[in-house]
């Protein structure tokens, strides 16, 4: 059918009411028929939707396609001008200008709707005249009850918001479903298997802003040859294969995958989406969400460009507590089942994500700003509520125990003037010789396997010094409580992890400086009890309850507290060196940084939603260590057992004094002493480190 015949109907549908609300917003551009204060506002949100259908009557008519890349270039930066960093300072999109500019009473509820307004750019390219639509709407009800002869009450703003999520749930709802397991929405699929790939003006058909990075990046990948394209995307989709086979999952029931990309890679996504049909899989793309409903503030998902502006971002994560109540929550609660129920055969057949990551932008610090929206204690338990819930709903039409995934990073050029240099040397760690990390792990295996609990602690700066209580073996011939991971569903090689038992698990975990989801955090500290988080610090911010704010909401996600999910040595020397020896360890994606030293999960296992799959590791041993006291909650109450996050922490080589296997009756085995592998057989993960 294709992404057009998807919207078809509900375009025509809308016909009438989109050509009416049109003709009164290109009215609003030269009336003063609001306080003069509200002014500018108005008039500019109501230009910026005339520039946003000058592009949906063009992908009406089929223009888009054609457009000089002159004119490519002058659309994109006139529909992304106004949050690009250079201009955020006086943009009603900015919290802090708005209340400036508009007042406290609707300052921030008007720059949420101005925001909430960009989500009409991949509307136009798309063609989804009925969402178009429904968003001029909302603006235009708004924009009436600023024409009354005094101000509007603050609270019918707020309601005419929270209606409007309200009432279109079902529309977000499906689309959000749908995007993700249906290959009949094929949009973005069109772009990467259609386009000529030599012409940068097809960056420009997404309706992404399109910076120097993503053309930089897709010429970079046109000068590779042919075989190294093919490489790259045979390790991606080798390692998602090899993901099913290593969990005994059966994949010839799967019929989707969907792919998740950054803007630019094409070249190699048009690989890897024909090596996928040979494996029986279509594929499915969605883009990384726009509009506040499907924002969940974790990092770039679906197709994707590099962070436009990482404060314009940091500024909004909370913008949905314009309209989150417990009423909402259900309301969506009920869309979501809804819709997965219409796609519930898609859904059935769906493999899970294959995922490429890119690494290498300007290291960020958040701008705390009080203007910004912020969730209630009360917004925040729904939050954690709602995610639960979504979490179970997803595992019961996409069953966890026969899903998988795989993810792979790869630089881009703000990681500095060696790019080319830095994105070969990444192609080599994510292709290192498979066996012979899966031998040396082993080794390592092996003596963790005799440990009753294993002691890390720090060195110089660094404070860790931490207990971690490893899961009994009844039968260590046939056990492990240690999965040997190589390069497959986390590319690139190179950890042996486990789930802690978390009773006994207990001390400081230390970090002097560390990025987690694009957020940076100095001297981040987390006390562990039982093997919960106790008590959290960093030194950000000039007081400590921003800075226990801000790890609050970005590190635990708005829970209390959160259990060490995963305990990891990583044993990619490789990708640690090249780290310190292009200065980029501070750009390193969690991917490849939580392979550079021992590492620590807060949030849910790593078996999360699979723990009844048996799992084997290469010498036939079953992993038995899959639960913990809390995951295992699911048998009684599923909303107990999960937390719908998982955030590895890392120790990096040169913080890190030493890691012992302590037997029950006190013996003790070196891994790690000096920051260096001492297990016999693993001399060779110490080259690099020299």
């Amino acid at each position: 059918m294709g992404y057009k015949e998807i919207f078809k109907e509900s375009n025509e549908e809308v016909a009438e009411r989109y050509a009416l609300v049109m003709e009164r917003i290109a009215e609003i551009r030269l009336e003063n028929n609001v306080a003069e204060k509200y002014q500018e506002y108005f008039k500019k949100s109501a230009d910026f939707i005339c520039q946003v259908n000058a592009v949906l009557q063009q992908e009406s008519a089929g223009e888009l396609e054609n457009r000089e890349l002159a004119v490519c270039e002058e659309t994109n930066q006139k529909l992304y001008q106004d949050i690009l960093p250079e201009y955020y300072e006086k943009s009603f999109a900015n919290p802090s200008f708005a209340v400036e500019a508009l007042g406290e009473d609707f300052g921030q509820m008007l720059c949420f709707l101005y925001t909430e307004l960009r989500a009409m750019i991949s509307y136009a390219f798309e063609g989804r005249k009925m969402h178009f639509t429904i968003l001029c709407e909302l603006f235009m009800e708004i924009y009436n009850c600023f024409e009354a002869d005094s101000e509007p009450d603050k609270k019918e703003i707020k309601n005419i918001i929270y209606w409007f999520f309200h009432d279109y749930s079902e529309v977000f709802a499906e689309d959000k479903v749908r995007d993700m397991v249906d290959p009949e929405y094929d949009f973005f699929a069109q772009i990467v298997n259609t386009s000529d790939l030599e012409d940068m003006r097809y960056l420009y058909r997404y309706g992404e802003y399109i910076s120097d990075c993503e053309i930089t990046v897709a010429k970079f990948l046109n000068q590779l040859s042919e075989e190294e394209i093919q490489s790259m995307a045979d390790t991606m989709t080798e390692g998602y294969r090899i993901g099913f086979e290593t969990t005994g999952k059966d994949l010839s029931k799967k019929e989707t995958v969907c792919v998740e990309y950054p803007i630019g890679f094409e070249r190699v996504i048009r690989k890897v989406i024909a090596n996928f049909e040979k494996l029986g899989l279509k594929s499915t793309i969605y883009r990384d969400p726009v509009s506040s409903f499907g924002r969940t503030g974790g990092g770039k998902r679906g197709c994707y460009v590099k962070s436009v502006n990482k404060q314009f971002e940091f500024d909004h994560k909370a913008d949905r507590s314009f309209y989150l109540d417990k009423a909402y929550v259900e309301r969506r609660l009920e869309a979501m089942k809804a819709a997965f129920e219409k796609y519930k055969k898609e859904a059935k057949h769906h493999a899970g994500p294959a995922v490429m990551e890119i690494f290498g932008e300007v290291p960020f610090e958040p701008m705390i700003k009080p203007e910004a929206p912020k969730y209630s204690s009360e917004q925040n338990e729904l939050n954690v509520y709602q995610m639960s819930r979504l979490g179970q709903m997803t595992n019961t039409y996409i069953p966890g125990e026969e899903r998988s995934f795989t993810i792979i990073a790869y630089p881009i050029p703000t990681i500095g003037e060696k790019f080319p240099e830095i994105f070969k040397e990444t192609v080599k760690i994510n292709t290192l010789d498979y066996m012979a990390y899966r031998n040396m792990q082993q080794k390592i295996i092996d003596v963790l396997d005799t440990a009753d609990r294993v002691h890390i602690t720090g060195k110089g700066a660094n404070k860790t010094d931490l207990w971690v209580k490893i899961h009994l073996l009844a039968n260590p011939q046939e056990e492990t409580a240690f999965e040997n991971c190589v390069a497959d569903v986390n590319i690139p090689v190179g950890e042996v992890f486990t789930s802690p038992v978390l009773a006994g698990t207990e001390g400081k975990l230390h970090v002097t400086q560390v990025y987690l989801n694009e957020l940076k955090y100095l001297n981040l500290e987390i006390d562990f009890v039982d093997g919960k988080i106790a008590e959290y610090t960093c030194t950000n911010f000039a007081t400590e309850e921003e800075n226990k704010q801000f790890i609050h909401e970005n590190l635990l996600h708005h829970h209390k507290t959160l259990p060490m999910g995963e305990f990891a040595i990583g044993t990619n020397t490789t990708a640690y060196r090249m780290a310190r020896d292009y200065d980029i360890a501070d750009k390193l994606p969690i991917l490849i940084a939580e392979k550079t030293g021992p590492h620590f999960a807060v949030g849910d296992t790593c078996y999360s939603h699979a723990e009844d799959t048996k799992v084997y590791n290469p010498d036939g041993k079953e992993i038995v260590a899959r639960d913990n006291e809390i995951s295992i909650l699911r048998k009684e109450d599923m909303e107990k057992a999960y937390f719908n996050c998982h955030t590895d922490i890392t120790i990096p080589y040169d913080e890190l004094d030493s890691i012992v296997a302590v037997a029950k009756d006190g013996s003790t085995k070196d891994i790690i002493r000096n920051g260096k592998f001492v297990v016999s057989g693993t001399e060779e993960l110490n080259v690099p480190l020299m």
